[in-house]
C-alpha cells in the first residue's frame, strides 16, 4: 500500500512544512491536483506550485492533469518536476499519443478514469500504463464520499492488469481503506484526510496504514 497526500487538502500559507512533514511521516509520493475551470469546475494551481513542491521535496511527485487537451502541456509538467503524470482518458481524444510523449519525457505514465467510464475505455493503452487512477468521487472538489460503485471497477482493472498500480482518488478514510485494497488498488490518493486531520499529519497517515493492515 502506497499513500499519495494530496496536496488540494493541504494549507498552502503552509505548504512546503507540510509537504515536508507527510514525507517524514511515511508518505510514498506527493499528489498534485491539476484542474483548468473546463475539464472540472474549479481552477486549482499551475507550474509554480509543481515547482514548489519540487524543491520542498525528494518524494516523487504525482501531476494528475483533470484539464483539457493535457498533450499541451506535458513537457512542461515534466520540466516542473513531475515524476509521474496522470491524464484523463474522457479529456483527450489522442490517449495513445498522450502516453507515448508521458513516456518519453521520463515520466511514469497513468490514465485516470471518472466514475461513470467503464473500465474497458483503458483495454487499449494497458501497455503503456504504469498506473490506473480510479476517481471514486466525482472529480472537482475535495472531502466528498467514496462512491462505492466504483470498487467493481477496480476489480476490472486489477483483471486486466495484475502488475500496474491502481491508484483511488476520493473518499479516501480509514473506514474506507480496506474496501478499495479488497477490490485491488494499492496507492491510495488521500487529501482531507491526511492535511485536514484534527490529529495531524503524522498521526493521519499512521491511522491509515493501520487500517489497511
Amino acid at each position: 500500500m502506497k499513500i499519495a497526500p494530496s496536496i488540494l487538502a493541504a494549507d498552502f500559507t503552509r505548504l512546503g512544512d507540510q509537504i515536508k512533514e507527510a514525507e517524514d511521516a511515511g508518505a510514498d509520493l506527493i499528489h498534485i491536483d491539476v484542474m483548468d475551470g473546463r475539464f472540472v469546475p474549479p481552477i486549482t494551481f499551475g507550474l509554480p506550485i509543481i515547482e514548489a513542491a519540487r524543491r520542498a521535496t525528494s518524494l516523487p511527485l504525482d501531476v494528475h492533469l483533470m484539464i483539457v487537451e493535457p498533450e499541451k502541456h506535458l513537457k512542461a509538467m515534466r520540466e516542473a518536476g513531475a515524476d509521474s503524470i496522470s491524464v484523463h482518458v474522457e479529456a483527450t481524444p489522442h490517449l495513445h499519443r498522450a502516453l507515448q510523449e508521458i513516456r518519453a519525457l521520463g515520466c511514469r505514465a497513468g490514465v485516470a478514469i471518472n466514475p461513470h467510464t467503464p473500465a474497458a475505455m483503458l483495454s487499449e493503452v494497458v501497455h503503456l500504463l504504469d498506473m490506473f487512477l480510479v476517481m471514486t468521487v466525482n472529480p472537482g472538489w475535495g472531502g466528498q464520499g467514496l462512491l462505492r460503485e466504483t470498487l467493481p471497477k477496480i476489480r476490472q482493472l486489477r483483471a486486466m492488469a495484475s502488475d500496474i498500480d491502481i491508484g483511488v482518488d476520493g473518499g479516501i478514510y480509514p473506514h474506507t481503506v480496506k474496501d478499495v485494497l479488497a477490490a485491488g488498488a494499492n496507492v491510495l490518493v488521500v487529501g482531507s484526510a491526511v492535511f485536514g486531520a484534527e490529529a495531524g499529519i503524522s498521526t493521519a497517515i499512521t491511522t491509515l496504514r493501520e487500517a489497511g493492515a
